[in-house]
């Protein structure tokens, strides 16, 4: 699901709460009524909307009473930065996912072979430990991508130019031209232009057959 339309989604107070109570466990739409204190008919509305965004499954009992519950595990991120704002969402990767191409981390974790509750219960702990490790990692580099790319547009320019340290990281192993150098900022050509003249101006860069390139 786009990651915009599931920040419109989620900024909803009720619907957040609504998940909230369906990740404790399943419910039908008078318990969450109850739960949420609104109409049957406002949480009938919520539930088709998590529902056509994929968040939300039902499924009935015996006794034809319909449950709903969340569908499946997302993670959205938001950041926002005097460098950045965007959102993205993504969802589990496969089990058969190799941590080995993953150049920067290490991760030492015991896997359970056996589904018994013990070695389950154990892999459970030391899974939501290293979910903490990796948030504050997480944070740690937020923290510092701002920093540096604030030391870059210093170091590089002598106005507001925001564009300037993403601009630089594209060219700094490779030569690219314009065109190509826009699309992987997502800015307009005329604006990265204007960005590079003026940074050819102070020296920073400079243009060959190949594009623009980190001047020597």
């Amino acid at each position: 699901m786009d990651s915009g339309a599931l920040l419109d989604l989620l900024g909803n107070a009720n619907r957040r709460r609504i998940l909230r109570l369906l990740a404790q466990k399943p419910c039908y739409v008078t318990e969450i009524s109850e739960y949420i204190g609104v109409s049957p008919k406002a949480v009938i509305d919520h539930l088709r909307r998590l529902e056509d965004a994929g968040l939300v499954e039902s499924h009935t009992d015996d006794r034809r009473r319909k449950y709903f519950h969340i569908a499946r595990n997302l993670r959205l991120e938001v950041s926002v930065s005097p460098y950045e704002f965007g959102a993205k969402s993504a969802y589990p990767a496969s089990t058969t996912l190799d941590l080995g191409r993953c150049t920067h981390l290490s991760i030492d974790l015991e896997i359970a072979d056996e589904p018994e509750v013990s070695g389950l219960a154990a892999e459970l702990r030391d899974l939501r430990e290293l979910e903490r490790e990796l948030s504050m990692a997480q944070r740690w580099v937020q923290g510092r991508l701002a920093d540096v790319q604030s030391d870059i547009a210093d170091a590089a320019t002598e106005d507001d130019d925001h564009l300037v340290p993403d601009v630089l990281a594209e060219i700094v192993d490779r030569p690219l031209d314009t065109r190509a150098l826009a699309d992987r900022v997502n800015a307009p050509p005329s604006v990265v232009e204007s960005t590079l003249v003026r940074l050819r101006e102070r020296g920073i860069v400079e243009e060959d057959g190949d594009g623009w390139r980190i001047a020597e």
